[in-house]
């Protein structure tokens, strides 16, 4: 593959915490209908660009019928051509990332989905030597066990972002890869459904990545990552991990200090905690190139396990405020009728659209920042 899931990882971070959405303040609920730009629309060049696709793959050796039924009911979908777009170079704070992808809410449902799946989890730790809570918690960050596995068609996904052109020939190897899942019966045309960019199932596996990875637990004749049950994606997610270098018996770090393990030292965001990572934080920057994502993940997995949160604090933000502040703040916007959304300390774009119409109200410069004056202000 041109394009590991590592590196995909990394070209959808801006989308979420490559899993646990980059662009939300609150933890995910339950599935939510798909807005409707991510619904297909009429578009000529767009058709007359399937149409070749068509011609190329059917020599490629796909069956007609295959590709009318792997594009019946597709389309254009103008969504996904404005987020992919959109991806910024913009990052969270470790310190927000963590409010995310390590909250308590995040935390009691990773304990919760380890004890119903813990003979599964077991089993696929013993087949391959990936712990089961670190397994649990990459199942957390990527779909929020599986309550986020997407609803995008995949064929549509991948398709507009084959024409679109800007990375065209990765998402045509994506969407020929798509086909090949489907030719091979492990998933129906209508339930090849995942995120905008085409990473599917409970732990979010793009389509070369399925086809290089993926394994049948469950031992029915397909790698069947979408469906309730979650076995063979997480079983898929500890092959990968095996194949990448996980160490069993090897934590992948923790917070320096006593009882951390012997390993590189990193200290990710400046004047916040520092860490001790081994070769397991590496493998897991495999699954996503990102300190955070690894962190997220390592930490994420010591609190299902029943471990505590960090000892150590970070700084005040940009804008001189804590964790502590910034809760306070939210808690203080919504109940003067400003609903933030949530109260995680995450200052994103629903705690901005309330401080927006907190300053319009009251009478102040309308930028959406906080700062300590506005805290001391609310009532």
């Amino acid at each position: 593959m041109s394009m590991n899931r590592r590196q995909f990882g990394a070209l959808a971070t801006a989308f979420g915490l490559a899993g646990c959405g980059a662009t939300v303040e609150t933890q995910p609920g339950g599935p939510k209908p798909l807005p409707d730009d991510l619904r297909p629309v009429r578009n000529a060049d767009y058709a007359r660009w399937v149409a070749s696709f068509q011609e190329r793959a059917a020599r490629q050796g796909f069956s007609q019928d295959l590709l009318r039924t792997a594009f019946r009911g597709t389309g254009y979908l103008p969504g996904v051509v404005k987020r992919d777009r959109n991806q910024t170079e913009f990052k969270r704070t470790l310190e927000d990332y963590l409010s995310i992808a390590v909250s308590e809410e995040r935390v009691s449902k990773g304990r919760a989905a380890y004890a119903r799946h813990r003979g599964t989890l077991r089993a696929i730790e013993q087949q391959y030597g990936v712990e089961a809570h670190i397994i649990t918690a990459v199942w957390g960050l990527e779909s929020f066990f599986g309550e986020r596995r997407g609803d995008v068609p995949v064929i549509s996904a991948t398709s507009t972002l084959a024409y679109d052109g800007r990375r065209g020939a990765f998402f045509e190897r994506q969407l020929i890869a798509a086909l090949k899942i489907l030719q091979a019966g492990h998933v129906t045309a209508r339930n090849l459904t995942g995120s905008w960019a085409g990473a599917m199932g409970h732990t979010q596996f793009i389509p070369t990545s399925f086809l290089a990875f993926a394994v049948d637990f469950t031992g029915d004749g397909r790698r069947d990552i979408w469906s309730e049950d979650p076995s063979d994606a997480l079983a898929s997610t500890a092959a990968y991990l095996a194949r990448n270098g996980w160490q069993k018996g090897l934590p992948w770090g923790g917070e320096a200090g006593p009882g951390a393990p012997t390993g590189t030292r990193i200290q990710p965001q400046e004047g916040g905690p520092r860490f001790s990572v081994t070769a397991n934080f590496r493998a897991l920057k495999r699954y996503n190139n990102s300190d955070a994502y690894a962190i997220g993940v390592g930490h994420l997995a010591d609190r299902i396990a029943g471990g505590p949160p960090l000892r150590g604090s970070f700084p005040p933000d940009q804008y001189g405020l804590t964790k502590d502040d910034r809760i306070a703040l939210q808690r203080k916007l919504t109940a003067a009728g400003f609903d933030t959304g949530g109260t995680d300390g995450v200052i994103g774009p629903n705690t901005r659209d309330a401080l927006r119409a907190y300053q319009q109200r009251t009478g102040m410069p309308v930028t959406g920042d906080p700062s300590p004056e506005l805290l001391r202000q609310l009532p």
